[in-house]
Parts: C-alpha cells; structure tokens; sequence
C-alpha cells in the first residue's frame, strides 16, 4: 500500500512538469530598416541561432516596422536573453544597447 501511494505522488508530481512553453516574441531592431535589412537580419540570425530554444523557422524579418518576430521556449530562454545576444552582435534590441552589455554598436 505505502509502495502505491509513493509511485502515485511521483506521478501526480511529474504529471505537473511542464515540458514546453511556445511563445511568440516580436523584438524592435531599429537599425532593420529597408535598404540594409540583408546585413542586420544576417547578423540577428547568426547569433539567434547559437542560443536554444528559439524556433529559427519562424524568424520573421520586417523591415518596414523594424523589428524581428519569432516564437521561443520559455523553458529554454528568456526573452532579455535574445535582446542580449542582437545586442551582443552590435544592434539595439528592445532598448538594449551593446554598450549596455559591452559591445561594440554596428556603424549606422
């Protein structure tokens, strides 16, 4: 009886675990603007695609709004984190500056 109540409490708490959180996330990049976007959105994917948890097919460039769309797991990242890694390649992410991380902005 004990040995059931144990491997019904373990369930009930596995049970509660969540495995994935998919959420779409839209990060402003002023510098993704018409006439430049291949650059930028070269440089945004190269260093998205070094992170876990962000879903590479749904980044979505918009140049027209200047910003970058895409969905992540929550489980995996968080969103400060993406800001930092566009910022980390020189671009301003959400406000995030790359000298507010240390790194060197992209010429304008």
């Amino acid at each position: 009886m004990k040995r059931m109540m144990m491997i019904a409490l373990a369930l009930l708490a596995f049970a509660g675990c969540r495995q994935k959180d998919v959420r779409d996330f839209t990060v402003d990049v002023p510098a993704l603007v018409q006439g430049n976007e291949a650059g930028v959105s070269e440089a945004i994917r190269s260093a998205l695609a070094g992170c876990c948890g962000i879903d590479m097919s749904t980044l979505e460039f918009d140049s027209a709004n200047h910003c970058v769309k895409m969905q992540y797991d929550s489980m995996q990242i968080a969103k400060k984190n993406i800001e930092m890694a566009i910022a980390k390649v020189g671009y301003v992410a959400n406000g995030v500056t790359p000298e507010s991380i240390g790194a060197k902005p992209k010429d304008k």
